[in-house]
This record gives C-alpha cells, structure tokens and sequence, in this order.
C-alpha cells in the first residue's frame, strides 16, 4: 500500500527497574519487601503497582549456600508471579528444593536457569536454563549514555515528595495506634488522607482508627459502590461522630446504630449532634435516671433476681442486656453496669 505501521506497544510508558541486593532470606521477607515497594509506587502516583495486571512485576533469584561458605550458591530466577502471596510460596518451595538438593549430594542439579510458578501445582517449573553472561544478551547501548544525577537534584525531589508510608508509620505510631490499624491505613493513600482530614477536625486518634479500620472499611467493602474518597460520610462528621463517643454523649451501641445512616448520606451534611438531639439519643449518665432504669428492671423480674442472688451468676448477662434495653441502648455502659452490680448484689447469699 505504499506505507508500514509500526507498533510501539507501550514505547511511551516508562520502566523502571530496581536490583536489590542478596539482603533477604525467607519469602515472607521477599514479600514485605515487594509489598512496601508497591506502597512507594502508589504514594508517588508512579502506576497503581497491581501485579495481576502487569503494572508491576517481581522477578526473584533464589540461592541457596550451606552454612559457613561464603561464596554464594547457583542462582536459579524464578519468574510468573502475579501476588506477593504467590511470591512468599514460590522462594520458599525453591529454598526448600534447593536445600534438598545440596543435602543428598546432588548440588550439581541446581543450575543457573529461569524457572516459573506453577500456582496449581504450588511448584517451580523450569522454563529455560542459561549458561552465562551470554545468554542474557548483555551490550552496551551507544544510545543510552550513563545518566549521572547532581546531588542538589536528588535533594530537590527528596524535598517534594509527599509524606511516605514509613514516615505516616511513625506519626500514627506516636498517636498511640495499635500496629494493626496503622498498617491497615498506611495501605491505601485516600484513607491516610480521610484519616487525616478527620484529625485535623479534631477527631480522637484512636477512637477514629477503630471505627474507620472497622465498621466503615466493612461498609466500603459491602457497598461497592463507594471508595473512601467518595463516601457521603465526610471526614469532619466522622470527627464530630467520634468527639461524641469520646466525650460519653452517645454510646458505642447508638454510634453503631446512626454509623449506617451517615455513610449512605441519608442525613446530608446535618451535623452528627443534631441527629443525635433530633432523635433523642444522647447518652444517659445521671446516676439517678440510671437507678431507677435498673430498679425498674429488677422489680420486673424477681424469678431471676432471686435465682441470681441465690447463686446463679451467669444472669448477669440478662440484666445488662434488660438494663440495656429499657433504655432505648442510651444508659452509659459503665455507670449502669456499676449501679446494676451494686444493686443485684444487695442481699445475696
């Protein structure tokens, strides 16, 4: 036809390849390591960094070398995994294979080759063996000069990069977060953000964790048809929302019954203590009011105060949830539990 197409494929997007060091020993470590580099590459808007989708990819060389050598053993690279999961188990079977080699005396067989991941066989595969240097197709290009990079440049872009996952790590870890919720915000970038919008509002640090690595992520998870960037629930009333748990105007259980609300906007942008004022929830703390919900409940049921002052201390749990329930999950958790307690205990056997 007189012309040629020429196909780039991605000839436009840029790769980037990082060589570690023989520094790592367990698949657990390997898939640390590969998970973290994944946070860098989300928290820097490199890529999205999803490995089954070829964004990113881990190649791992495997070698193994008996105790008091210090030369280091055959490599054999190991290739064709789309999880960090799938990496821990390949390194691991490879390490195990390898040792069982060298410990029947048949050190020989392991060879420098590339190997693959069965996933459905939870084995390595071998896919081609190469001898050497060669075989990799080592050159120089005459196109590609040496890229050397000034001091000042680095220390430039080491200046604008945003706060990394390391870095929040340790800011979350001096508020006094457990290490569980902590890695379960610094895993997603708009949930650092969310959380700390929400602190910035004045929300309690670990009040907000527990309920955002919680009751909302499972809500997220359920809706589907949300992120936590696009939820109705904004930072600033989860901040309100946590401040009234915090303060013992609200208990835990109505927090969890208005939570649902919130997060599928049915309220709007209505402050989370005018909801609570509008449909009377706050949190009952006078000893008084308390007292006589208890009364009440005990004057309900003297066949079970009976049997419980006479020994039957396991219907404790039937008063709290009857103390609970005459009122309306409103009685502060701790002071009725105390006035309930001092009150079935008068009279007991």
């Amino acid at each position: 036809p007189g012309y040629a197409l020429a196909d780039y494929n991605r000839a436009g997007v840029a790769l980037v390849e990082i060589v570690s060091e023989p520094d790592l020993r367990t698949g657990r470590e390997v898939a640390a390591y590969g998970a973290e580099m994944r946070r860098l590459v989300r928290y820097l808007d490199v890529g999205d960094g999803n490995l089954s989708e070829g964004a990113m990819r881990c190649d791992v060389n495997v070698s193994v070398r008996p105790v008091g050598r210090e030369r280091f053993g055959t490599k054999v690279e190991v290739k064709n995994m789309n999880s960090f999961n799938a990496m821990s188990r390949a390194i691991d079977f490879e390490i195990d294979r390898q040792t069982a080699l060298i410990r029947e005396g048949k050190g020989d067989d392991i060879v420098q080759e590339t190997r693959t991941w069965d996933e459905g066989r939870q084995c390595t595969v071998s896919m081609r063996k190469k001898e050497g240097l060669a075989d990799y197709r080592y050159f120089p290009e005459p196109d590609l000069p040496p890229l050397v990079l000034e001091e000042s440049f680095i220390d430039e872009c080491a200046s604008s990069m945003p706060e990394l996952p390391g870095a929040i790590r340790e800011r979350y870890a001096a508020l006094g977060l457990p290490p569980a919720d902590v890695q379960v915000l610094v895993e997603d970038k708009d949930l650092v953000v969310y959380f700390d919008a929400a602190l910035a509002q004045g929300a309690p640090a670990k009040q907000c964790a527990n309920w955002l690595t919680g009751d909302v992520m499972a809500w997220l998870k359920s809706s589907k048809d949300f992120t936590v960037s696009t939820m109705p629930l904004s930072a600033s009333q989860l901040a309100e929302f946590c401040a009234l748990i915090e303060d013992g105007v609200i208990s835990g259980k109505i927090g969890k019954d208005i939570l649902p609300d919130l997060l599928e906007g049915k309220e709007g942008d209505k402050s989370v203590g005018d909801i609570v004022e509008e449909r009377g929830l706050k949190q009952i703390s006078d000893p008084a009011e308390i007292e006589a919900i208890v009364d009440k409940v005990l004057e309900a049921n003297p066949g079970q105060l009976e049997q419980y002052r006479g020994g039957k201390d396991k219907l404790k749990g039937f008063f709290v949830g009857a103390v609970l329930r005459e009122s309306g999950g409103r009685a502060n958790p701790a002071l009725s539990n105390e006035i309930l307690m001092r009150k079935l205990n008068e009279g007991k056997e």
